[in-house]
């Protein structure tokens, strides 16, 4: 039986005393009820999932496009660059983060979402201009990059905000609009290329992306009750915040290598699936990727549910290590020698199921380390270290993979996800340690 220990900002927020008898922080402005739900908070989660899938949930469908430039020649830049603009939108999505977070801890998240929604419509609508390709970088690399992080912040930090007890449950909800967006975008971007091409397809893609964006402004409306406090005050604040947050930094490096593990993969999963013989065809990789995404979806909500009950670091233990185990035992030996369709769908279907689960776990994780009222902040330092394993994702997996003609070695890149994914588990493991003990019987 798992003794449950609550997360360190849950039980002492709105009471007036400390066992010391020494005033307590103040409160965030929300009642016990509202910190395990309610019909506002529900609202605010559908608000974030439509949020999340017009901007964060492109970076799981980038591969559409990198296929699509790179084969049709729609823009006048060479396939390396092409590449290069895709990993440093991700890169810049990230590491934006490190200023965003702290202006949601300030001023919550009503302008920076409206931001988001600006930044996101309006690169999409220059991206839309082939021709230019000067434009192009600048939308994909720049504005998208903003428009992402300024509305996945703040939608994210929100949940932590307005849940408590069932916060791996709504995280996983919400975050499953990446995964949804990473099978509806390929399909519809495929059938609107076909029809339409690009500029006009980019531009349905980026009227849809407003719709969703602009509901989401009206539904995520809760935030946070920001106390005033005077410059010294905060300054102190943060100082023990840093110095008081044991299991931070295993936690932040977890977090470096399971997303670096995930990109390794989910990047160059269709490439994998075009190499193998049965799927010599552009439908076949989109298919791998949807597949992929579709488990990562029933991985988020399962994964959270559990995660409320066990502990998130707990079951970002059994993630980790069950992403590792499909990429050693299935990807690995249908490297070389598996040339069947079911490889590729057993690989996809359990590596999302597993890689989903512990991506939706670290803001729950992160949450457990961190007062809520600092939740923007520490979150978005992950991010700022997620954004070194993007910059760093794409020169270790072409080096991995290889350039053998039209078959990669993508046994070395099999090889290298494993490992990164156990490391993580281990990580993730020393941050339990760190904070509870050797205690196996603690949800935390």
């Amino acid at each position: 039986m798992l003794i449950t220990r609550p997360g360190p900002d849950t039980r002492h927020l709105g009471s007036k005393e400390d066992s010391g008898g020494n005033a307590a922080r103040p409160p965030t402005g929300l009642d016990n009820r509202s910190q395990d739900g309610g019909t506002r908070a529900w609202l605010a989660v559908f608000g974030c999932w439509l949020a999340l899938f017009a901007s964060l949930g492109f970076m799981n469908v980038l591969a559409t496009f990198r296929a699509y430039l790179t084969t049709t020649g729609t823009v006048h830049l060479s396939p390396g660059t092409i590449g290069g603009v895709i990993f440093g939108y991700a890169s810049l999505s990230f590491l934006v983060g490190i200023y965003v977070g702290p202006l949601f801890d300030k001023y919550g998240p009503k302008w920076l979402i409206l931001g988001g929604t600006v930044s996101l419509v309006a690169s999409l609508l220059l991206a839309s201009v082939g021709t230019a390709t000067v434009l192009t970088l600048v939308a994909l690399a720049i504005l998208g990059s903003f428009g992402s992080t300024l509305l996945y912040l703040p939608s994210i930090a929100v949940i932590a905000h307005v849940f408590s007890t069932r916060r791996g449950l709504a995280t996983g909800l919400a975050t499953t609009s990446t995964s949804a967006s990473g099978v509806v975008f390929p399909f519809l971007l495929r059938a609107l290329f076909a029809s339409v091409g690009w500029t006009w397809a980019v531009r349905i893609i980026s009227l849809f992306c407003l719709v969703l964006t602009g509901a989401a402004n009206f539904l995520i409306t809760r935030a946070p009750t920001l106390s005033k406090k005077t410059e010294e005050e905060e300054e102190k604040e943060e100082k023990r915040n840093k110095k008081n947050t044991p299991g931070f930094t295993p936690t932040l490096l977890a977090t470096f290598c399971a997303q670096l593990a995930s990109f390794l993969a989910l990047s160059y999963m269709s490439r994998y699936a075009l190499f193998r013989e049965k799927f010599g065809r552009a439908a076949g990789a989109s298919e791998v990727v949807a597949i992929a995404n579709g488990a990562s979806a029933a991985g988020r909500v399962l994964v959270g549910w559990a995660a409320d009950r066990t502990g998130p670091f707990n079951a970002s233990v059994g993630c980790c290590a069950a992403a590792a185990l499909a990429a050693l035992a299935v990807w690995l030996p249908a490297a070389e020698t598996v040339t069947t369709w079911g490889a590729a769908v057993a690989f996809a279907a359990l590596f999302g199921l597993a890689s989903g689960g512990a991506a939706s776990l670290v803001p729950v994780a992160v949450g457990r380390l961190c007062d809520t009222r600092q939740f923007g902040r520490c979150y978005g330092t992950c991010h700022a270290i997620s954004s070194f394993l993007v910059v760093l994702a794409t020169p270790v997996a072409e080096q991995v993979a290889g350039r053998g003609g039209n078959r990669g070695n993508y046994l070395g890149l099999a090889v290298a996800t494993g490992v990164l994914y156990a490391a993580a588990a281990a990580a993730f493991a020393a941050a339990r340690v760190t904070v509870v003990g050797r205690r196996i019987c603690i949800a935390f």
